[in-house]
């Protein structure tokens, strides 16, 4: 099923890199709309359009990394890239994605580092107000799709519960840990794919991937100077390896390292939330704009390269496994309860810091319910319900 990612099967009638750089600098620079959205384009683009792949074999890579931390999107079009030219091509897939979105948010954080007086005018109300409509939303949706049933359901609760009560980082990784525990117990029913795929992969470079992914992760834990570049990376990469359900998610595990910690002010950092809703690209690149305040240019480099790596890290290493993972029930149903868990995470996260750091008034509540609407029922699109809620909020607040 694997073969060499570099023998010449492989990149037979292969694009160059820069080529595909290209394609995925232009879906950078005009995929709106969130992770969906984006699995929505890449499919029309490089199934429909280029056929790179079957609709069969896309589905199969959206499947793996829907189970995998990080965000998924951004995984799929590695992937894509991957399987067109190998890892170079990988890379130029993520590069060309990433590239727009996180330039936008450094040159925010940049702009509001040279005018602080900026991030206390009232279209920051606008924009804080704005995330809570988003995230209540992405909870409401994912709740639909994660927890169908009620077990799956009641561990959403108890999950929330239980990060409400007691919020440390350790917390939430234990809850999704229980939640997992939880899913395979009860033999969560999740449906198996009959699909198959290819993927060209030297035998034992996953290993590596995997080997790499850990010993990051466990330097990542190291106490380290507030602050420091070392201390951004540690924060975003823990972010990003632990995090199931992709953009929003990544939101109570980055307030935790800095709001909690006093490294960032809570109206500074979900206004900065707000303006990524509106980027075209992963939602991800949001760590561009906390890497940028906290050390400028430098730090946001260390920021988008540590939130993204271990995602990377985790597509090189599962794809071997998802031959277990696809054809393994206990394997499945603890997955679904890790999927239950996120939606609980995130149902926390709207409450504290989302709801608590923005909701103070009725006003407050019916902008809210307003913004809402307009996503859910209405439907209009968020780059330009954001830039929309930080103009009613300069007029109204």
């Amino acid at each position: 099923m694997f073969r060499d990612a570099r023998s010449k099967d492989a990149h037979a009638g292969a694009l160059p890199a820069w080529h595909i750089f290209l394609l995925f600098l232009r879906l950078g620079l005009t995929s709106f709309g969130g992770p969906t959205a984006h699995l929505g384009f890449f499919h029309q683009e490089f199934v429909k359009r280029r056929r790179w792949l079957s609709d069969s074999a896309y589905g199969e890579v959206v499947a793996l990394c829907q189970l995998l931390p990080g965000p998924a999107s951004s995984q799929v079009g590695l992937a894509l890239g991957f399987l067109k030219r190998g890892y170079s091509g990988a890379a130029a897939a993520w590069f060309g994605f990433t590239l727009p979105s996180a330039l936008l948010m450094t040159l925010f954080a940049l702009g509001l580092g040279l005018w602080p007086d900026a991030g206390e005018g009232g279209w920051i109300t606008g924009l804080k107000l704005f995330v809570v409509a988003v995230v209540a939303q992405a909870v409401w949706q994912m709740g639909r799709n994660l927890c169908p049933d009620s077990p799956r359901l009641t561990i959403a609760v108890l999950v929330a519960i239980g990060l409400l009560t007691v919020g440390a980082t350790w917390m939430q990784i234990l809850a999704l840990l229980v939640a997992g525990a939880v899913g395979a117990a009860l033999k969560l029913p999740q449906p198996q794919s009959a699909e198959t795929l290819t993927i060209p992969v030297q035998t034992r470079r996953p290993m590596v991937f995997f080997a790499v992914f850990v010993v990051l992760l466990v330097l990542a834990f190291l106490p380290l100077a507030s602050g420091s570049l070392g201390w951004i990376w540690a924060e975003l990469y823990r972010a990003g390896a632990l995090v199931f359900g992709g953009g929003h998610v990544v939101l109570p595990w980055l307030q935790e390292g800095f709001v909690a910690s006093g490294s960032m002010p809570a109206d500074t950092f979900l206004a900065g939330y707000g303006v990524a809703q509106a980027m075209p690209g992963p939602l991800f690149s949001f760590s561009a704009f906390l890497g940028g305040i906290q050390n400028g240019w430098a730090g946001a480099a260390v920021a988008v390269f540590a939130v993204f790596l271990p995602g990377t890290l985790l597509v090189f290493a599962g794809l071997p496994l998802w031959s277990y993972i696809r054809s393994h029930e206990l394997a499945r149903a603890a997955l679904a309860g890790v999927n239950a868990g996120v939606v609980g995470l995130l149902l926390a996260a709207l409450y504290d810091p989302v709801w608590t750091s923005a909701v103070d008034s009725s006003g407050a509540v019916a902008f809210v319910l307003l913004a809402w609407v307009s996503l859910a029922i209405w439907r209009v699109p968020v780059w330009i319900l954001a830039p929309g809620s930080a103009l009613a909020g300069l007029l109204f607040f």
